[in-house]
Order: C-alpha cells, then structure tokens, then sequence
C-alpha cells in the first residue's frame, strides 16, 4: 500500500473533482467538537449538513453500532430482520404513514417517492396523468429523476435530456400553484422549508392549498423531509407544523446520524401500487443501518428534546442579531428549530462563502444555503454553552469579514 500522506493533496490526485473540500481535514468528534489532523478544535454547527442530529460519538449510538455490528450487518431483501421492522413500526407509529420503504440516501428515498407516485397515477388514471409539480430553488437529490425534479438548473442541465413532465413553479405562490394544476398532475412536490433554496419556510396557506389541489385532482402530496424531519424544525416532522398530511414523504439525513439511512413512507393504499418487483435497494432497511436510526429516534423523538430545539433556536437568533447590530451584515434571521439561516444584506450578496471561510479560521464549522444565506444546523442536542462559544466565534469571523 502506497506511504502517501492522508491530506488534501490526495484528494486531487485520486478522487473525482466533483468536490472542492477544505485543506483541514477533521479526524475525532465528541458532542459538538470536532478535531483535525493538526489537533486543532473546532465549533460544529454544521452538523455535516443536517445529518448529525445527535452528535459526533454518542455513547448510546456508539454501544448501538457495537451491539448490532456483533449480531449481523446485513442480510438480502429476500428476508427481512428484527432492526428493519422495530424502525418501521416506530416511523409509522410517530407519522401519518402506514408503510415503509427502507434505503440509503436522501435521493433514494426520494427516487422512490417520485416512482411510486408516477406509478400510482399509472395504476389508477393511465399514463397521461404524469405530470410532476414542483418549486423553483427546490432540492430533491442528485439522481437523475430527483435533481430534474429539483428546481435549480445548476445541478440538472449538462446531462442530456431532462425527464419529461415536470414543471417548477415559485415557491408560496398560491395563483401560480392553482394555475398549473390539473388532471394531468400526479404530484405535487414541495418541502416544508427549503434547505438549499435559502432556509425559505413554506407558508401555511400555501402548504394547505397543495394539499387541497392534491384532493381536487386526484394527485398525490409529496413531502421532502429529508433535511427538515427528525427533530430539526422543533416537531418530529414539520409537516406536522403545517396542519397537513402528506400521502408520501420523505426522510433521511439526520434520521442515521451520518449512517447511510433513509425511508420513503407512505399509506397503505398508496403502497400496494409498489409490488413486489417494482423497486428496490441492495441496502436499504440492512439491520445495522435500521438499528442506528432506531437509536435516533428513541434519542430525538422526546417531548423535552424537541422543545429545546425551538428554545435553541432562539438562543441563536439572539445572538445572530446582537452581532449584527455590531456588524451589520444581514437583513433576517430564517428558519425554525436548528435549520437557521443568516440572509446577508444587499451590502454582502454573494459572498456566504466568505463567511464561512472565515469561520472555519477562527474554528466555526458552519455552512451556506447558496451565494446569499450562511446556513447553520448543529446536533440538536448541542448544549447551550457551544452555541454560545460558537456565536462568539462566528462574531470573530463577520468582524473580519465586515472590516476588510
């Protein structure tokens, strides 16, 4: 095996160029630190874009991930296992589903979502009701289905054809939203709060509209709860803040604290449109990647964790707006729970990575939400004292960045 130092150099040499990560590279985690080759410590309010919603190396996921991987990690889909089924009668227990379908990824679940919706409308209506709504800045995944469904051109155009029959509409614009549906529509898709898109929360008029047209026309409510679910809005599910009910939803993220898990959930009778056959994942619902988030559930799904994400959130806006009264350098504080998003003022537009690099120097791990908005969304179990360790470091950074 080749003696090459394990650093960023070798990234270049040997990864695809898909990415353009940092030269530090973390090595250890515990709680909301982190540390990297150099021993340097680090503020987490990253969370490793919404994923770690526990932490780095908690003891109860770690004795998790040492009981099961002693058991068995992985068996086909040919048979089930006691993991898989303990995670889907808790999902289905917790929401509005009543069938699971486990998998890997965010876009997995999605993926699926998208399928079972085209084939529900196959199955009931014929093939002409096909058509696929969705939102402008939305983010669906990286597949080839999901980021045409995504409304953000950058990530789809270059790769031939896009899929046919999906039209992307402003987000909260209840006229435009009326307009485009009809008896052609099989779905309309949407988050609750739009991540990528600029931590831009859906209205609740605009949400109980989608899911009135659904009713009218026969089509289906998706819900991508892959960065907003599992405690990171302050409810288990923001659909549930809502006052709606999705007919499939997704989840992944923080559903395996960094675990490779998701889970497309659904109705009963919406899932038998998805026999046997007609889908699949080599290593969706495996029992150690359901074991993990089973674990995750049991830590988040508690009325006090999730009342102290929304008194987190405003812990950090607090502190967001006391530095900008110093340092002018946003307009408003977005998000709920901890999805928060700091949206620049005109003054800074553009430059969210400035931000962020400057962060990582003062050892604030923090992300953007495009060019406008720098992005925070920690465990949900960071303790107050980190938060405001962090906010003095991130004060430290927009100093710098508002003074050069």
């Amino acid at each position: 095996m080749s003696s090459t130092p394990l650093n960023r150099d070798l990234f270049d040499q040997v990864m695809v160029p898909n990415y353009a990560p940092a030269s530090n590279i973390p090595v250890r985690g515990e709680g909301s630190r982190v540390w990297d080759q150099e021993g340097r410590e680090y503020i987490d309010f990253a969370g490793g874009i919404a994923v770690t919603s526990v932490g780095h190396a908690h003891p109860q996921m770690l004795a998790t991930l040492q009981d099961q991987g002693s058991k068995v990690w992985h068996l086909s889909n040919f048979m089930t296992n006691e993991p898989a089924l303990k995670l889907a009668q808790q999902l289905t227990d917790a929401t509005f589903a009543e069938r699971v379908f486990l998998c890997s990824s965010g876009a997995e679940a999605n993926e699926a979502a998208f399928k079972l919706a085209r084939r529900y409308a196959f199955d009931k209506f014929g093939p002409d009701k096909h058509e696929i709504i969705a939102f402008h800045q939305g983010f669906h995944g990286r597949t080839l289905f999901t980021v045409n469904v995504g409304g953000q051109p950058k990530y789809s155009d270059g790769f031939g054809p896009k899929i046919v029959g999906i039209t992307h509409l402003p987000y909260n614009d209840i006229a435009a939203l009326e307009a485009a549906v009809s008896d052609k529509t099989c779905a309309i898709v949407m988050e609750p709060l739009q991540g990528e898109g600029g931590i831009i929360a859906a209205d609740p008029a605009f949400a109980q509209k989608a899911r009135e047209l659904c009713d009218k026309y026969q089509a289906l409510l998706v819900i991508d709860e892959v960065q907003t679910g599992v405690g990171r809005l302050g409810s288990l599910y923001a659909y549930q803040q809502l006052g709606i009910t999705p007919d499939i939803m997704s989840s992944a993220k923080g559903l395996g604290n960094g675990f490779p898990v998701a889970a497309m959930l659904t109705t009963k009778a919406i899932a038998t449109h998805m026999g046997v056959g007609t889908h699949g994942s080599t290593y969706g619902g495996n029992p150690l990647a359901s074991a993990i988030a089973s674990k995750v559930l049991d830590l988040i799904n508690q009325p006090q964790v999730l009342a102290d994400v929304n008194a987190k959130f405003e812990r950090f806006k607090t502190g967001l707006e006391a530095i900008n009264a110093k340092y002018p350098f946003m307009h408003e504080v977005r998000g709920r729970g901890l999805l928060i998003g700091a949206a620049l003022n005109e003054d800074y537009l553009g430059r969210a990575g400035d931000f962020l690099s400057a962060a990582t120097e003062v050892g604030l791990m923090v992300l953007v939400a495009g060019p406008d908005v720098v992005r925070f969304a920690p465990s949900l179990l960071i303790p107050d004292a980190d938060i405001d360790a962090g906010l003095a470091l991130f004060e430290q950074a927009v100093a710098k960045v508002t003074q050069t």
